[in-house]
């Protein structure tokens, strides 16, 4: 949530980061309007992406994980064809990072979380995407925790849920005394 001038209250993270894009420079959607609007239908993709690629973390059975995971190939597709037409830039417009880029790298971070917990083994499928993932994880910007730490916590969170994909969970070291 953002609070604006004491006055209004944004809390949705599309509506935010749209916001903040036409009030502080530089802007991180394209300036040519189609452009931007291709970007903005790819926004409001995000929410579909996530629960596809991200949603076997709330799997309660092996049978719904194995549903859950037999959607991610959809949503990987879906995307590397746009990812194509990048050129030689390692982000969704190109050179250029966008609001594409940032709304998009969380749940690739997770998913990547989530292979680690449990081999998925979808994204090498997917040669643009996966580039697209290293690029995103290569960014500072992309991290709000050192990664390390931030995956041990969304670890703890999973295995909070006691979802199917908690079970496969190391549980960490022992501190040495």
């Amino acid at each position: 949530m953002i609070r604006i001038d004491d006055k209004e209250s944004l809390f949705e993270s599309s509506a935010i980061n749209e916001y903040l894009d036409e009030t502080i420079s530089p802007r991180l959607h394209p300036e040519d309007p189609i452009e931007r609007a291709i970007n903005r239908a790819w926004t409001d993709y995000v929410p579909t992406f996530a629960s596809s690629v991200t949603g076997c973390a709330y799997a309660a059975t092996k049978e719904d994980y194995e549903k859950a995971i037999a959607k991610i190939p959809e949503a990987f597709d879906r995307l590397e064809k746009p990812l194509e037409k990048q050129g030689a830039g390692p982000f969704f417009n190109g050179v250029k990072y966008s609001l594409v880029d940032a709304a998009y790298a969380p749940f690739l971070q997770r998913y990547l979380f989530l292979d680690r917990i449990k081999p998925i083994g979808q994204l090498e499928k997917f040669p643009r995407l996966k580039a697209w993932t290293e690029a995103l994880m290569a960014r500072p910007s992309t991290h709000s925790f050192p990664p390390a730490e931030f995956e041990a916590m969304y670890r703890t969170n999973v295995k909070r849920r006691n979802s199917y994909v908690s079970q496969f969970i190391e549980p960490e070291p022992a501190a040495a005394e």
